[in-house]
């Protein structure tokens, strides 16, 4: 799965008078890639501020995904500032006026350079989980494997991504390539600054704890190949994410 999609691939599709960047998905990161079409089509001026959304159900038709992975993906598009729900006769879900001013991309970062970075993540990470689950692991390892899962799921907020990280590093050290630990370090590194970039979402932190479920429990089968399609969907939904807000 190539994680760096253009958002050119993907065709506007009206809706009530409005066009939105919508297709039918069978992805797992139904709600990162929700969040990723909207952002894309505020974007890209196919919504103007102001502009009404079409309805739950219309969108959820398009996409071919429930309901309420839509009204998650929109909640959390309101909570960050993005969008802004109305009640009442003439309400709903409408663009806002202005984007919030504490996102967006670092520094000297191009949507290229976000490419790059979502593309080698992809291989250096998922090539790390494919030789955990080959490595011979202790109990102690197994342990301590399962000890950091639990620590991330259980993480508050503000200590979620540096326990992430953790999680991610020691699925590298189990391997014993020293070369692979640091490429993976400088990879975290990097998506790391692009993740401080955009708001955290309860959602997909509730489905990254799930997809890393499946992660360590296939490292612990020694199934490479189903370790490797683990970390694939859930590299995935991040990088649905960060292309969604940064471009």
């Amino acid at each position: 799965m190539n994680t760096a999609k253009p958002a050119e691939s993907i065709q506007p599709v009206s809706l009530g008078g409005i066009s939105l960047l919508l297709k039918r998905t069978r992805s797992p990161n139904a709600f990162e890639e929700t969040v990723e079409r909207i952002l894309q089509t505020i974007r890209l001026g196919l919504v103007l501020p102001g502009d009404r959304l079409p309805g739950e159900r219309e969108i959820a038709s398009m996409l071919g995904i429930s309901r309420d992975k839509v009204r998650e993906a929109l909640s959390a598009l309101v909570s960050a500032g993005y969008l802004t729900a109305k009640r009442g006769r003439y309400g709903g879900t409408f663009v806002s006026a202005a984007v919030p001013n504490e996102y967006g991309k670092p520094d000297n970062t191009s949507s290229a350079e976000i490419t790059n970075i979502l593309v080698y993540r992809e291989v250096v990470e998922c090539g790390a989980a494919y030789a955990a689950a080959n490595a011979e692991l202790s109990r102690d390892i197994r342990g301590a494997l399962q000890d950091a899962h639990l620590q991330t799921s259980a993480a508050e907020p503000d200590e979620y991504r540096r326990l992430d990280s953790r999680l991610h590093l020691l699925i590298a050290e189990v391997t014993g390539s020293e070369k692979l630990i640091s490429e993976v370090a400088y990879s975290r590194m990097r998506v790391n600054e692009l993740l401080d970039a955009i708001p955290l979402m309860p959602t997909n932190i509730s489905h990254s704890n799930e997809q890393h479920e499946k992660i360590i429990g296939a490292i612990l089968r020694g199934n490479p190949s189903a370790a490797q399609s683990a970390m694939r969907d859930h590299l995935a939904g991040s990088a649905a994410l960060l292309r969604g807000f940064l471009g």
